[in-house]
């Protein structure tokens, strides 16, 4: 029968509490500060959500899809008491880390705020504090010392054949900003497993990156995946969007479609494509208005 294995990180999710991975510098709102001071608030910090404070006593929450939804219907100077969502679930500072990592599975929420058994809000946590609470506790130095002995060693020529490709497939969901680069982060993370040289990764990364944020700001979804092979990394994005009426303009830097509340995000300044065409050997666009777009980048090895 073969060996069952658990990993250090699964044994550790058991052992830390919630105190060893939440952040405990914890940037608030009150509950009469407008959505144009939540924006601020998000960008200066650059976080995706904040607890709404009354008298030192948490009375909601409130996050980046809140301002996008009101950013849509240009309710900017509404109270944050009318857009924060009022039955927060929270988690308690000394229970252990397994049930926040089964409540981020259960609700999938970007953050939960953390109190003490008095009430009083004594922290935050995202999925990326457990991340780092766990790598703290696991000896970075030892995984350095291991990944240093293949520091000079061409991974794929040892894995890949003449026949062989390795895929990376991802569903990007339309107006998600939440999530938006996630899919490029892993293929930017199989390249580096790969032993992909740095500045061809830098490359696919933000042309992937680009191609990933025009399925989110412009159609409705799509499919971006990369295609790898010892010769080549093909990245394709499709989707069956609006399509686009004048490919010509959209190949122009500056020209962008997006409405004005996703520009108030930073996003859709009209230099994706531009940014595209400068990490890549070779760039194909086709689109077909009322069917979609097809988006295809070479970038050779």
């Amino acid at each position: 029968m073969e060996e069952k294995k658990v990993t250090k990180a699964q044994e550790l999710v058991y052992e830390l509490r919630i105190r060893d991975t939440m952040t405990k510098e914890v940037i608030t709102i009150k509950p009469d500060h407008t959505i144009k001071d939540l924006r601020n608030i998000l960008k200066e910090n650059r976080i995706s959500g904040v607890p709404v404070i009354d008298k030192e006593l948490m009375v909601g929450i409130i996050s980046i899809e809140d301002l996008i939804k009101a950013l849509a219907k240009n309710e900017m100077d509404a109270k944050v008491h009318e857009k924060m969502t009022k039955n927060v679930i929270i988690l308690y500072e000394d229970e252990p880390t397994i049930n926040a990592v089964k409540k981020f599975n259960k609700y999938d929420f970007g953050r939960f705020p953390i109190l003490n058994r008095e009430g009083k809000l004594v922290g935050i946590l995202t999925q990326k504090d457990i991340i780092r609470g766990l790598l703290r506790r696991i000896e970075l130095d030892y995984h350095a010392n291991e990944l240093q002995k293949y520091k000079n060693v061409d991974i794929f020529k040892d894995i890949v054949t003449e026949h062989t490709n390795i895929i990376v497939r991802r569903y990007v969901v339309g107006n998600d900003f939440i999530h938006g680069g996630e899919a490029a982060g892993e293929i930017k993370k199989s390249l580096v497993g790969l032993g992909i040289k740095p500045n061809i990764v830098r490359r696919v990364a933000v042309a992937a990156y680009e191609a990933e944020m025009n399925l989110i700001i412009h159609s409705d979804g799509g499919e971006l995946f990369a295609d790898i092979n010892q010769e080549r990394i093909k990245i394709e994005a499709n989707d069956n969007g609006p399509g686009i009426t004048d490919i010509e303009k959209a190949l122009t830097g500056g020209f962008s479609t997006a409405p004005d509340w996703v520009k108030e995000l930073g996003f859709g300044a009209g230099l994706g494509f531009i940014n595209i065409k400068n990490c890549a050997d070779e760039m194909n666009l086709e689109s077909e208005v009322g069917k979609g777009t097809k988006l295809k980048i070479i970038i050779n090895l």
